[in-house]
């Protein structure tokens, strides 16, 4: 598997490149947005990391650019601790973020984590249909009423496994460690309340009145047939 960094700080790229090339995955560094640009033109990645402050330009302006195209994970990599920077990078597509200073170790689980749920989504079963809804999982792509629609790679496997569990209250609790299964501490009930909101908009006919994925009040959330 290959990761992106893009990130100005050499000290913290050489941190990430020894980690990163440790756990055997391969690598590739741009330090700037024009030079993210080339490089994501030019490859395919399984993950990129994200510094949100670049010199010539913003990581959500990025982010913004490869959800146009791709779907693949992002964490951004962020040193405002602010609950509107943190939404803003996932409301835009991220899937997750960690505030620096960081430790290493846990940058990887979170990696690890991302990648192997990656992984495990595109070896289960074939498609999924329900409610005008099919996701066709080998070629990643999902339909609502027989037309293409775009997800990130955290809607996605949150409308999986809703999908797979119809009928079926889930409680915040379980869908977090489902999607964060290295810890559950790493997010909130806020962060996963943004991707609820984010996923409706895309599949829902009225967002303000869901009828496909549903608030169960003081339980959680079902996927209605």
């Amino acid at each position: 598997m290959k990761i992106l960094i893009i990130e100005d700080d050499l000290s913290l790229i050489n941190g990430l490149s020894f980690a990163i090339k440790k756990h055997g995955y391969e690598l590739d560094i741009a330090r700037t947005s024009s030079e993210a640009d080339v490089v994501l033109s030019e490859g395919k990645y399984d993950l990129v990391l994200l510094d949100v402050s670049l010199p010539d330009g913003s990581g959500f302006d990025i982010c913004k650019k490869i959800r146009l195209t791709s779907k693949v994970p992002i964490i951004f990599l962020t040193a405002a601790d602010e609950e509107t920077d943190i939404i803003m990078g996932l409301d835009i597509g991220g899937d997750d973020y960690i505030t620096k200073p960081f430790k290493l170790a846990v940058l990887m689980a979170r990696i690890n984590a991302i990648l192997r749920r990656s992984s495990n989504f595109s070896e289960t079963d074939a498609e999924l249909s329900s409610n005008g809804i099919t996701v066709q999982r080998l070629k990643g792509r999902v339909y609502k009423n027989g037309r293409q629609i775009d997800l990130t790679a955290s809607e996605y496997k949150l409308l999986c496994m809703f999908m797979e569990n119809p009928d079926i209250v889930l409680s915040a609790e379980q869908i977090l460690s489902r999607l964060w299964d290295c810890n559950e501490n790493y997010v909130d009930n806020n962060t996963l309340t943004v991707y609820i909101r984010r996923l409706r908009a895309k599949i829902e006919d009225n967002p303000s009145r869901p009828e496909r994925i549903m608030t169960i009040r003081g339980m959680g959330y079902k996927w209605r047939v």
